[in-house]
């Protein structure tokens, strides 16, 4: 199903095992190659990043067919989605291994997972992203999502390194209650580090990654606590967008009016 298409990129939801596999090999070169990440079923030999809930997600691939033949050659974003029609497949969702999504799931809601979201390098800055984002859009339209979860990441582990960042996020952009998820007990890092006046705003937000930076702009909020992931390198934060809550202004980076 042909999600949009302009000049030479094409984006579209992966339809076969070898579009599953180009994104599995694109997530491979950032989160594996780049970021240093791991995992129980990373295929070093065929550059695969994977998991067992692959099989059950749609892939959302943005390909550039100017870069080659075959789509492995051609794919230069991905992001993973699982609406809650689609989770009793699987069990739970992937966000569930670090967060406690129970007041989400109990809302009553659609609800719209988002995760291994990543852009080949030579793409980030551009609009790449903001493709990716009118695909998820789409996406969100055509099956009525009313709230979009899942978690970014900032790369490190080193909580001091990033203290004055959690903090900017959890003064500024915590989420209400009534979306408040709360990262698991056990895995649990606070993200109330530094009070308030004492954050150099400016650098906290410098470090923020590009793609939480977008979500905030958009009106999405954060969840409670952060969780350090030593296997990917990363720690995550759990980002949430209520889609009734997008202003005009918001909607129309999000959206193209539709």
């Amino acid at each position: 199903m042909m999600l949009a298409a302009t000049d030479t990129f094409d984006l579209r939801l992966a339809q076969t095992e070898e579009d599953i596999r180009a994104a599995q090999h694109l997530r491979y070169q950032v989160f594996v190659k780049e970021l240093g990440g791991q995992g129980d079923l990373v295929d070093h030999d065929a550059e695969l990043e994977q998991d067992e809930y692959d099989p059950h997600f749609d892939h959302l691939m943005l390909l550039d067919t100017a870069r080659g033949e075959t789509v492995r050659d051609q794919i230069v974003g991905v992001y993973r989605l699982l609406r809650d029609d689609m989770m009793p497949r699987v069990g739970r969702y992937y966000t569930e291994g670090e967060y406690d999504l129970s007041v989400l799931k109990d809302s009553g809601r659609k609800l719209l997972e988002l995760g291994r979201s990543c852009l080949h390098p030579d793409y980030r800055g551009g609009a790449a992203m903001y493709l990716l984002w009118n695909g998820l859009a789409d996406y969100v339209n055509r099956h009525g999502v009313e709230i979009l979860f899942g978690t970014a990441s900032f790369h490190g582990t080193d909580i001091e390194v990033l203290q004055e960042s959690l903090s900017l996020l959890y003064h500024r952009h915590l989420a209400p209650e009534n979306l408040r998820v709360r990262a698991v007990a056990g895995h649990f890092q606070d993200m109330n580090l530094v009070p308030e006046a004492d954050i150099n705003r400016v650098a906290a937000m410098r470090q923020v990654p590009a793609l939480i930076k977008g979500y905030l702009r958009l009106g999405g909020f954060i969840g409670d606590g952060a969780f350090v992931d030593h296997d990917f390198n990363t720690t995550d934060v759990c980002l949430v967008m209520d889609t009734e809550k997008l202003n005009a202004t918001q909607r129309s980076i999000y959206t193209r009016g539709t």
